[in-house]
């Protein structure tokens, strides 16, 4: 029928002397062939002919002609783009009896245009919908009149309706609806905008159900436009108050979506405990949804993580069933890579597995913190380290295989930990429901761990079983969920998740991040597998093992025979102003740690790991690309600066020039310290990004400190050497304000962090600390005593260093202060 018809039809549409109901005719019928045959619409002086059949006066022809011409620009809006300002024209028409002053007289009759108050209200939502596709116009004449119609219409929705008759307010609210979505589209106009979202707030409280369905809907838009967010969150309550009471579901679920749109740092507390409140009677069909959100909301707006993690253990406990992997990875990849609330996260998981009914995801990450950092809340006997391995095992028979294999791996790393349980965690292990488990997973963990605790010494099992290395950031997997769960992203919602990011001051909108962070591909009962650590995941070069692995060249002999010395001082300068968005330098963080992630913008991921040995030391570098584009001339150096020059040396292995989107590459360094230094090596990273130079002038964490070599002693040793230490040159003493809490337990962990050897029951004030260490360089032993004294009243610190290196005591003692 196409190619019978299909140069008879055109003709019939464009010709003067067809009759307007023919014409109308004409426009349905090649509209209904175009959505088959494509190529049935001719090109070239056909298109301006086609689209002046805007300027008809028949009605019926026109409202036939703009459903023709969407359809048209659909498939090429650039050939139809002359229709913006016909479609403004036109649409001024019905409506230029009400514009102000009526500016713009009708150029032809209005009969039949008038429906009761709303003049051509088909017609005006066809050319509303079809101006959508096209940016704002570019002519200041056109977008006036384009905003004065827009004006006019709302001013018309406020008015009281003239007619009771259902259709009458149904063709009203049509034209209202499609205006207010050309608004958001344009989102160019603050007045039109605020306006708009007013008029939908009277709609939130209609009787009607659909028309609060809608403005709900529409202001999920609204919400995301910098000019009009403030004035929808002024409906934060009305919004609230409509997802406890709706009987519809599906307008629960809008409002639902209404609040994840509104929410910004100043209301996100606010908004996500209602929406846990309502999670506990939420529909099942929306429960999963509902928890993604929460969690995409929590991590978005946390400012203190500790909230974070009681939200999502709160998520856990209300719906477990609907928190999804994603869910509970993304938790503990953020408890892992921040030092500041993994001893919350321990303690609050810990509180959470006592409750009676526990679900399962929460035994799995109460299994995964407490066998990271358990060792963080044994101090307290509540929480002692008996007591942790048998609230754990409480919950194993209970639980799936999955979930078995990962509290296996968390027992071998009890055995790290405290090594006081150690013979209750072997009898666990060489029992027969493990040893000859059906499940072949369970019975290898099993076989193979506790013959891990019996064979190999301390110092290897601390090796193999260390601290977890740092996630690499990239986009948040459960919002990659969330999309893959709506189905479909619109670009109008594109557009609204890259707003809010702007809103919120972040560069790199994730929405526009297209690469999804994976998590290890394996079951939960491998993400603690000691094979394959999650910050090693790469896609440019293979690193298997974790990184003290690659030690073995260094202390067996091999050297890193690619490296190249470099040892010329490169000034540092400014990053450019693209790189910093979003910065986090953490190069104070490593003076008493030798894991983590040492610089994180919106562009890369910069991680450290570290292994030292005596005089000597490795540190691998982990270079993240979190964009999705590649990193192109990728040149990262180390030098030393003129005040380690002699001191401390490094060599530095080479890396691709590239990096692609979402992988990670991994640099060497090896350093050997010659005798005792100042300062850092710095760290400069170069590289292109989007064809624009970057470059981040860093420091590499490779301080003195790093070289100590703890050593225990008794207490009459130890005053001994303190006393032959007495010279004036050979102590520091610093006394400063404490910058935090005082706990017992940090302080512990920064002074074993610093590199010493915390020796207990030394002191005669039990509140003091004293500490013990050499310091090895390729030229002489430095042998180190501490003594750390608080004032808790006072709130102050008092340190003392003595060294048996004049320079050293110094040097240590300003380095550890600013860690208080």
């Amino acid at each position: 029928m196409a190619d019978a018809f299909g140069t008879d039809i055109p003709k019939l549409l464009v010709s003067g002397e067809t009759m307007d109901v023919v014409k109308q005719s004409a426009a349905l019928c090649l509209l209904r062939l175009f959505r088959t045959t494509q190529e049935i619409i001719p090109g070239g002086e056909w298109t301006s002919r086609i689209i002046h059949l805007l300027n008809e006066q028949h009605m019926g022809v026109v409202t036939a002609a703009c459903s023709l011409i969407e359809a048209l620009v659909k498939k090429n809006p650039d050939e139809y783009k002359g229709c913006v300002s016909l479609a403004v024209s036109r649409l001024s028409r019905p409506w230029a009896l009400w514009l102000p002053e009526a500016r713009y007289p009708p150029a032809g009759p209005l009969e039949g245009t008038l429906w009761t108050s709303t003049p051509a209200p088909w017609l005006s939502v066809k050319l509303l919908r079809l101006l959508q596709h096209y940016p704002p116009p570019e002519d200041p004449g056109v977008r006036g009149r384009l905003n004065e119609c827009l004006d006019t219409i709302l001013n018309k929705a406020q008015e009281p309706p003239k007619s009771k008759k259902v259709q009458h307010s149904n063709a009203k609210n049509a034209v209202l609806f499609e205006a207010i979505s050309i608004i958001i589209h344009s989102d160019s106009e603050p007045n039109l905008l605020v306006r708009g979202c007013n008029q939908l707030g009277q709609f939130l409280s209609h009787r009607e159900t659909n028309l609060r369905y809608l403005a709900l809907e529409t202001m999920c838009l609204l919400a995301t436009s910098e000019f009009s967010h403030e004035a929808v969150k002024k409906h934060q309550e009305t919004v609230i108050n409509a997802l406890k009471t709706e009987r519809d579901v599906s307008v629960r679920q809008r409002a639902v979506d209404l609040l994840y749109a509104m929410c910004d740092r100043s209301n996100a507390e606010e908004i996500v405990q209602e929406m846990l409140n309502y999670l506990e009677t939420a529909d099942y069909s929306i429960r999963e949804e509902m928890v993604l959100k929460v969690a995409i909301l929590a991590e978005k707006y946390a400012q203190d993580y500790t909230w974070y993690v009681d939200v999502i253990l709160n998520l856990i406990r209300i719906a477990g069933d609907y928190v999804s992997e994603e869910v509970w990875y993304r938790v503990i990849q953020i408890v892992v890579n921040r030092e500041d609330v993994q001893g919350y996260a321990a303690k609050t998981v810990f509180e959470a597995l006592q409750a009676p009914a526990c679900h399962e995801n929460m035994v799995k990450v109460g299994g995964y913190i407490l066998g990271e950092f358990g060792n963080l809340i044994a101090g307290d006997s509540r929480s002692a380290p008996a007591v942790q391995f048998q609230l754990l095992h409480s919950k194993y028979h209970l639980c799936s295989p999955g979930t078995r294999a990962l509290l296996l791996t968390t027992y071998i790393k009890f055995i790290n930990l405290f090594p006081e349980i150690k013979t209750q965690i072997q009898d666990v292990l060489k029992s027969n429901s493990n040893l000859r488990s059906s499940d072949a997973e369970l019975q290898q963990r099993a076989s193979e761990y506790l013959h891990l605790s019996v064979i190999t010494t301390t110092d290897v099992l601390a090796t193999v079983l260390e601290e977890m290395p740092p996630f690499t950031e990239k986009e948040s997997s459960i919002l990659a969920v969330l999309k893959k769960k709506s189905g479909r992203m619109s670009a109008q919602e594109a557009q609204r998740e890259a707003r809010v990011q702007a809103r919120e001051g972040n560069a790199a909108p994730a929405v526009e991040k297209t690469q999804t962070a994976q998590m290890n591909n394996s079951t939960s009962a491998d993400l603690l597998g000691l094979s394959t650590p999650p910050a090693n995941q790469n896609n440019t070069q293979s690193n298997t093992g974790v990184l003290v692995d690659v030690l073995g060249d260094l202390y067996g002999g091999g050297g890193s025979g690619g490296g190249s010395n470099t040892n010329t001082h490169n000034g540092t300068a400014a990053p450019s102003p693209a790189s910093t968005s979003g910065a986090t330098d953490n190069i104070k963080k490593f003076v008493c740690k030798n894991n983590g992630v040492l610089y994180e913008n919106d562009i890369i991921q910069i991680g450290i790991k570290s292994e030292f040995r005596q005089n000597l030391g490795r540190i691998g570098i982990f270079y993240g690309n979190k964009t999705s584009m590649p990193l192109q001339a990728f040149c990262p150096s180390v030098s030393v600066g003129l005040a380690q020059q002699g001191k401390v040396t490094v060599q530095v292995k080479p890396v691709e020039p590239t990096i692609d989107a979402g992988a990670q590459v991994q640099q060497l360094v090896n350093c050997e310290c010659v005798e005792d230094f100042t300062g850092l090596p710095d760290l400069i990273v170069s590289f292109t990004y989007a064809n624009v130079p970057q470059r981040l002038a860093l420091h590499l964490p490779l301080s003195i400190n790093k070289f100590f070599e703890p050593t225990d002693m008794n207490g009459e040793s130890f005053f001994a050497r303190w006393k032959n230490l007495s010279a004036p040159s050979q102590e520091a003493q610093k006394i400063f304000k404490c910058s935090g809490a005082m706990e017992t337990a940090a302080i512990k962990t920064k002074l074993l962090g610093f590199g010493m050897q915390l020796l207990e029951g030394i002191d005669p004030n039990p509140e003091n600390f004293v500490c013990a260490a050499i310091i090895h360089t390729r030229t002489q032993q430095i042998g180190c005593l501490l003594r750390l004294e608080p004032n808790r009243q006072a709130q102050m610190y008092r340190l003392t260093i003595r060294a048996s290196k004049e320079s050293t005591s110094g040097i240590l003692a300003e380095l550890l202060a600013e860690q208080f």
